[in-house]
């Protein structure tokens, strides 16, 4: 059996991921059911502060500075993506008209080809090749969506969440498109990061 040698910088970025997938996931979630509700007598912006370490009993600080992130060298804010509402008479919707599995390939200008059997896995493997954080920040920038979902999300989606494929990090691809939809999606990534991708779809 092969042995993964990571580094202790690895090991960490690695935890850190993990710790932030359950905070975005689980934590996150129950935060807003519970807490923002509870919240909502209080008439003043304020910041809690919650100080955890494991053993011990949770401790929670109160500050009216909002920028105090500014204090904190290495504080990240972790936000989740909005819960999408989609209609509840599907087939009134309009449906995603799919093409055919196999007629998606992506070349890089490094000579690189990928071009799976599925369709879906190209688009996976494309957005992995070319960086899950990147293509995110295209995905926001421009507010890039399939089906009302981001292309790349924090949330899986009640109705579509079946079509999206973990990314690491706590974020999700949906892939549940068809292959003209792919390609703009790709050909819009590629010119905002100047990747100069060739994307094509076989006639």
């Amino acid at each position: 059996m092969r042995r993964e040698h990571l580094s202790t910088a690895d090991l960490e970025a690695k935890v850190s991921l993990a710790e932030e997938e359950i905070i975005k996931n689980e934590i996150l979630p129950v935060l807003k059911q519970n807490i923002e509700p509870a919240l909502q007598p209080v008439k003043r912006e304020l910041v809690l502060v919650v100080d955890y370490v494991p053993g011990n009993p949770l401790s929670v600080h109160l500050s009216r500075k909002r920028n105090f992130a500014a204090d904190i060298p290495d504080a990240k804010e972790i936000v989740i993506d909005p819960e999408v509402t989609h209609s509840k008479h599907f087939r009134t919707e309009t449906q995603t008209q799919r093409g055919p599995a196999t007629d998606l390939t992506v070349r890089f200008p490094n000579g690189e080809v990928i071009a799976e059997k599925k369709a879906a896995d190209t688009f996976e493997k494309a957005v992995k090749k070319i960086g899950t954080d990147r293509v995110r920040q295209v995905v926001e920038q421009l507010n890039l969506k399939f089906c009302k979902v981001p292309v790349i999300s924090n949330r899986r989606d009640e109705k579509y969440g079946s079509s999206q494929r973990p990314l690491g990090g706590g974020w999700l691809l949906i892939t549940h498109s068809n292959n003209k939809m792919k390609k703009q999606f790709l050909d819009k990534v590629s010119k905002e990061l100047n990747l100069g991708l060739v994307v094509e779809i076989k006639k």
